[in-house]
């Protein structure tokens, strides 16, 4: 019997199946949308977590005055918070100098390092003050190197600029209520100032060190030689956990600390940070996907069942079609693809309504991210994570083949025992 003849009569079968069929077809199209859904949503997390860790630039190292010792361990060296930024022992603080710069400087694999400052004065532009607004020192020799903020107009701060800012997106145009465009004059406590950059996004203000230094002295925000936070820009990422131990190391030497349990600056490192959360987004995923693929194994059963069904009720014209030169492969054949088309459709249905489920969920946590931001909420950044889905033609092509899959395996064993019918006892079949 001919492949075609085959398909038609499986067909045939399917199309008309009883209600319990249809019913059966319920089963996988339940599985399959949970996994596609649930795979969607983690594909679209790890695009934005990927985005996010991105712009902090997998190359940085920042290091922190202060080590938070939480649940007995750092994070690249220190500085990992536990549930809702809470530690479990006191902060060391102890504020960063120029001499560690120049110890950094010495440190094998480490390409840039520059200091920030940081503090809160009062902005004023056009008669309209913002109270407490953040202000970053940087040093104009090598910030355009190493910083990781992306220009929507203008230029970065450059060697000679001194009474000149670049600021970010949201005070460019939320902060004061009307946009600010460059070449505009801000005051900052009491000195003016010429807009030569806006960032893509970021609230704060970055000023040349040497006149953020006098400004944040005036208002107590730090002091003479002291440093925010130190950033150190890499050259080579796959040995950022050896430069974290390295710079650990010299540092605890270049200030006297002999015992880990008394250090006073931590190391952040984003490439370990994001490696440590794509492995735990990936375990979550696959504990998701093997909860609804519990769904695919009710369906299977099901479709096991109403295949021995379909086999007692075709006996006599299995018997018939043996008769009439029928070979038992045909048989088995017709079975399978008969089985197989439950999938397919099984799974054309779970692969719709997983992605109209994926892109409702993500429209919701988008929503609610964002209501979160507003009001001040933490959970806002865990939402945004979940604010995109990413249906791939992997993913639906992977989808649909299993489900066939799942639907041939279960048909086989009944369809191999169609096969074995004998044509007398199957004419004789009531």
């Amino acid at each position: 019997m001919r492949l075609k003849k085959c398909l038609q009569l499986a067909f045939n079968i399917f199309v008309h199946s009883k209600l319990r069929s249809w019913l059966t077809v319920i089963g996988i199209v339940v599985g399959i949308a949970a996994v596609v859904a649930i795979v969607s949503m983690s594909l679209g997390a790890q695009q934005q977590l990927q985005s996010r860790l991105g712009s902090l630039g997998a190359d940085i190292l920042t290091i922190s005055p202060g080590a938070q010792r939480a649940f007995g361990g750092g994070f690249g060296g220190g500085g990992f918070e536990g549930p809702g930024g809470q530690s479990t022992s006191s902060t060391v603080q102890k504020n960063l100098t120029s001499r560690d710069i120049t110890v950094l400087k010495s440190i094998p694999n480490i390409k840039y390092v520059m200091g920030e400052i940081s503090g809160r004065p009062d902005i004023t532009y056009s008669s309209k003050t913002a109270k407490k607004s953040t202000i970053t020192g940087v040093d104009t020799s090598v910030w355009k190197d190493m910083t990781t903020e992306t220009l929507s107009s203008g230029r970065f701060l450059t060697t000679g600029d001194m009474y000149s800012v670049v600021i970010g997106q949201s005070v460019a145009t939320t902060v004061f209520g009307k946009t600010i465009p460059l070449n505009a004059k801000i005051t900052i406590d009491g000195r003016s100032f010429n807009v030569v950059g806006i960032t893509t996004e970021g609230r704060s203000v970055y000023v040349p060190m040497e006149v953020a230094r006098p400004i944040l002295k005036d208002t107590g925000d730090i002091g003479d030689d002291e440093f925010s936070s130190i950033l150190v820009k890499i050259s080579d990422v796959s040995l950022s956990n050896q430069t974290v131990t390295d710079i650990t190391n010299r540092l605890m030497l270049s200030r006297g600390i002999l015992q880990q349990n008394r250090i006073d600056f931590s190391v952040s490192n984003p490439a370990s940070f994001q490696q440590t959360i794509e492995q735990t987004m990936s375990t979550l995923t696959l504990f998701l996907s093997a909860i609804a693929a519990i769904s695919l194994l009710v369906g299977a059963i099901g479709i096991a069942n109403t295949m021995f069904t379909s086999v007692l009720e075709k006996t006599k014209e299995i018997g018939i079609m043996k008769a009439i030169g029928a070979q038992n492969k045909d048989i088995l054949l017709i079975f399978l693809l008969n089985s197989g088309f439950i999938g397919l459709v099984g799974g054309v249905g779970g692969v719709l309504l997983g992605v109209i489920s994926s892109n409702a969920i993500s429209s919701l946590a988008g929503v609610s991210s964002t209501t979160s931001a507003r009001g001040g909420g933490i959970g806002g950044g865990i939402g945004n994570l979940f604010s995109s889905s990413v249906v791939t033609p992997q993913l639906i092509l992977g989808a649909l083949l299993f489900a066939v899959l799942i639907g041939m395996i279960a048909g086989a064993i009944p369809a191999y025992r169609a096969s074995r019918l004998n044509p007398v006892d199957a004419l004789r079949y009531e």
